[in-house]
């Protein structure tokens, strides 16, 4: 009989082991924050001197991704995020214009599903904030209408408040909370509005959902252009940047080395060549330059200060351990230059200062330069300069990692199969009737456990800019320019052409992105209506005329 029972004793204590073994962990939050045009050297953990406390916290806790792509501007990445399919294929190829659908259209397709709609259906809370830009926000809002079929409320997200684009940061339209718009009201600041409504909605989750994992999405306008900021947070940088472009560059890319960022034989590309060297400039230009800077940095700094009250607002949930945060860009700085006075829209007021509401100016190449660095290029652009993004990642119950870096190709296709992994469910065929693409990313889950996950091929295109990268080659051309070929293992910063020397490689590269541009629903940039515009390739030359093709 005692052995019987030393048997069954240890019986049940195994069963017991295998059971805890095998008990899947609890689905953990999501909370996805998302920048607009910030460059990929803009976060002090990222190699800048502006102050980023609670994103380089999230850094030291989690890790730091170096090689995170995402599709090179605002509309086509944020359909790529939400849909785990590349722009063309989420209806979205250029911005939203209906040019040849249905790669070309006004908003995401009938053929894709949100990562809000399938983390809805297993049992998540659904927030987004901030901006959507994907189709179906505007001045008519209800569900009757064709076009707000893409609102975020009937893409998956239980609440909503935001605007459809950006805009002036004081006074920002069409500003809508779920289906109903709204005024921004004089003390309104975009950056401050987001954040605040993010510890808003936590709240009401804890007080009214708290059973449920939420999925929050948190998109800021910031540091989009216009260049706008208050004034206690300008003056924190006002003065900073005197040294200039060449000199931060440099700053930003020995603390990038210092960080582990990238290896001490990694070469820092010249300056663009659009730019002016800073020592030539006159002492005027300098100043309004350091302005322009400091209120760049101003509303970095700001983002990061809202981001730390809704990571406060995860603690008070007592929800921080089982919380998976991420943050990116949407695409590198820009070089836009746009003012379009006395367009109130796009246009500087005459006499206003850099910063203010009546102001309306960019931060311009050299600036973006520096933002990017170590890179070339810029927002739309496929040189890495346009789609390197910085990503954290923190997730104390479920990343061991703590200050680390990963060096695994990501792209933010990918976000949407990670997410439905930790979830516990798996990307449908059809969704509500609707039959749905398949999905294009793969899940990062065994990059958030330090596990290789062996080669794949990545592809981009916009405005005729395009890439594709296979392994540690990329091919890339801008528009209407020849191919490049880059081995970045050695050459990250695409200095060293191989083309001529590779001519074979770059050859089978141009065969496989053209094969992926006719699956995906490419089309020439020359036979589009945007080809009657300058293409992004003559952006950052000042005193053109603004086109339509310049809309964001």
């Amino acid at each position: 009989m005692k052995r019987l029972a030393l048997t069954l004793l240890l019986f049940a204590f195994a069963w017991l082991t295998l059971a805890q073994s095998t008990t899947p962990a609890p689905r953990p939050n999501i909370v996805l924050i998302l920048a607009d045009d910030l460059g990929f050297s803009d976060l002090g953990c990222y190699g800048a001197n502006i102050a980023t406390p609670n994103l380089d916290r999230l850094a030291a806790n989690g890790l730091r991704f170096t090689q995170f792509y995402n599709a090179a501007r605002c509309c086509p990445t944020r359909a790529a995020l939400l849909t785990g399919l590349y722009p063309h294929q989420a209806g979205v190829g250029h911005m939203l214009q209906s040019w040849r659908p249905p790669s070309y259209n006004v908003g995401l397709g009938e053929n894709t599903v949100t990562i809000a709609e399938l983390l809805r259906e297993t049992g998540y809370r659904t927030y987004h904030i901030g901006k959507w830009h994907v189709g179906g926000v505007g001045g008519n809002l209800t569900p009757d209408k064709p076009a707000a079929r893409n609102h975020p409320i009937n893409r998956g997200f239980d609440r909503a408040y935001g605007s459809g684009g950006g805009g002036n940061y004081f006074a920002l339209t069409p500003l809508y909370l779920d289906r109903e718009n709204i005024s921004p009201g004089p003390e309104f600041y975009a950056t401050d509005a987001f954040s605040m409504q993010g510890v808003k909605f936590l709240e009401q989750h804890g007080a009214e959902h708290r059973s449920k994992p939420f999925f929050m999405h948190l998109c800021y306008t910031a540091p989009h252009f216009p260049l706008h900021a208050k004034p206690a947070d300008i003056a924190k940088y006002r003065g900073k940047f005197t040294h200039g472009w060449d000199v931060e560059r440099e700053r930003r890319f020995a603390r990038q080395q210092e960080l582990g960022l990238f290896p001490r034989d990694t070469h820092l590309p010249p300056r663009d060549p659009n730019v002016k060297a800073w020592k030539d400039l006159p002492d005027a230009e300098r100043d309004e330059w350091d302005l322009r800077m400091a209120v760049h940095a101003a509303m970095i700094d700001c983002m990061d200060q809202g981001i730390g009250r809704v990571l406060e607002a995860v603690r008070r949930l007592d929800a921080e351990q089982n919380t998976l945060v991420l943050f990116l860009s949407d695409n590198g700085a820009s070089a836009e230059f746009l003012d379009s006075w006395p367009n109130p829209n796009r246009g500087h007021k005459p006499g206003s200062a850099t910063g203010t509401r009546e102001s309306h100016k960019c931060l311009e190449v050299g600036w973006a330069n520096a933002a990017n660095t170590p890179f070339r290029e810029h927002k739309m652009w496929t040189h890495e300069g346009g789609i390197a993004t910085p990503l954290i990642v923190s997730w104390p119950a479920g990343v061991t990692a703590r200050g680390k870096f990963s060096s695994e190709p990501g792209h933010v296709i990918d976000l949407l199969p990670t997410f439905l992994e930790l979830a516990g469910t798996t990307y449908p065929e059809q969704f509500k009737g609707r039959a749905l693409v398949p999905v294009a990313g793969r899940s990062l889950v065994p990059a958030l456990q330090g596990k290789p996950s062996g080669e794949r091929m990545l592809a981009w295109e916009h405005e005729g800019n395009r890439a594709v990268r296979m392994g540690d080659w990329k091919l890339v051309a801008a528009h209407a320019g020849p191919w490049e070929l880059y081995d970045l293992s050695r050459d990250r910063t695409e200095m060293n052409n191989l083309a001529a020397r590779q001519p074979e490689k770059a050859k089978a590269m141009a065969a496989t992105w053209q094969t992926w541009a006719d699956k995906v629903g490419v089309l020439p940039w020359v036979q589009l209506p945007g080809a009657s515009y300058r293409p992004s390739l003559t952006y950052q030359k000042r005193g053109e005329p603004v086109t339509p093709a310049e809309k964001k």
